[in-house]
């Protein structure tokens, strides 16, 4: 709009007979239409060029006299066709379309801020120390156990600007910000403090994380999170987001050299796609055994396979008060056939 302004004040351009570069077909005839300007004899390529190519378009019109001058959003060509001496308006992005970008990426940016900062709870426990105490056991080894990982809670809590506190004999509660987590976890592919606990305490713990806009959502979905980490034998997908998502993040790439991906898992997650019904994607050994064609044992395996590649998520078992092992459900992430 400011361009076309520009040219109609100057006396040797018609701006209903100009060559303009960059800008689509659609922006430029929405721009003449809302000023009431005919754009039939109005030249425009937005197809992307060097300098000398623009500019060379432009002058062509011009000596031709299919244009009076030209409309440019590039300040190289712009010169050029000064030096040649066609007429010639510069398109520049006026101050208000400048401050309008401007707080439009304020704004982006601070969502990204406030993403990072979102609440986030994580509960340990410990097995070793939920296990009912040994008479034989003595007591100040568990109280020596449960102070030493507490001091290495503390340590790795400060690296992130965390708090911790001990909830019980056997878990604490750790808050936190999305952002310090993710980045103490690779981007929640790896269980926070996990690894060094059982380096220098010889522990194996239990994490799950999760986040909401309270602390008791948090910590509900952290609860949430550390039951389905403990059904399961991995520890992938150890997070759940604000609505209740499980954050399950996409596998890395595989260096150079190392040749492809085995798609073992792919293919299985397509055949079972291929034959739900209704849009439900929970699954157990038996259902999944059936579209398959295979013995349930061998579809357990085969849903293990899943969740180890990232395309499966185990639910909490399913409680029956029949004897025996409860019923495992999974939920196939099928919206990851899409993205491969």
């Amino acid at each position: 709009m400011a361009a076309l302004a520009r040219a109609a004040l100057d006396e040797r351009i018609d701006p209903e007979r100009v060559s303009i570069d960059v800008l689509t077909r659609p922006e430029v005839e929405e721009a003449y239409s809302d000023l009431g300007l005919a754009s039939a004899e109005v030249h425009s390529r937005d197809e992307p060029g060097a300098t000398g190519t623009l500019a060379a378009y432009h002058e062509r019109l011009a000596r031709q006299g299919a244009t009076s001058g030209a409309l440019t959003c590039l300040p190289a060509v712009a010169e050029r066709l000064q030096a040649a001496s066609i007429p010639v308006i510069r398109i520049r992005p006026t101050s208000a379309a400048v401050r309008t970008a401007l707080h439009t990426a304020a704004l982006l940016g601070a969502h990204h801020r406030l993403e990072e900062s979102q609440l986030t709870v994580v509960v340990v426990e410990v097995p070793t120390l939920r296990e009912p105490v040994r008479r034989a056991a003595p007591r100040y080894w568990r109280d020596e156990l449960r102070l030493s990982l507490h001091r290495l809670l503390v340590q790795e809590a400060n690296r992130i600007n965390a708090t911790v506190w001990p909830i019980d004999d056997h878990s604490y509660l750790v808050t936190a910000t999305r952002g310090s987590v993710a980045a103490a976890t690779d981007g929640f592919r790896v269980m926070p403090f996990a690894a060094r606990i059982r380096d220098e305490l010889g522990l194996a713990v239990e994490v799950g994380v999760g986040m909401g806009r309270t602390t008791h959502d948090a910590e509900s979905h952290a609860r949430a999170a550390l039951a389905r980490t403990q059904t399961g034998k991995q520890g992938q997908g150890f997070a759940v987001d604000r609505e209740g998502r499980a954050l399950v993040p996409p596998p890395r790439m595989p260096p150079a050299g190392s040749g492809p991906i085995k798609p073992k898992g792919v293919e299985v997650l397509a055949r079972l796609a291929a034959k739900l019904e209704g849009g439900d994607t929970v699954v157990d050994a038996e259902s999944a055994g059936r579209m398959l064609g295979v013995t349930p044992r061998t579809a357990r395996r085969l849903l293990r396979t899943l969740v180890d590649e990232g395309l499966a998520w185990p639910l909490p078992p399913n409680r029956t008060p029949q004897p025996g092992r409860p019923r495992q459900l999974y939920r196939l992430i099928v919206e990851k056939l899409g993205t491969r």
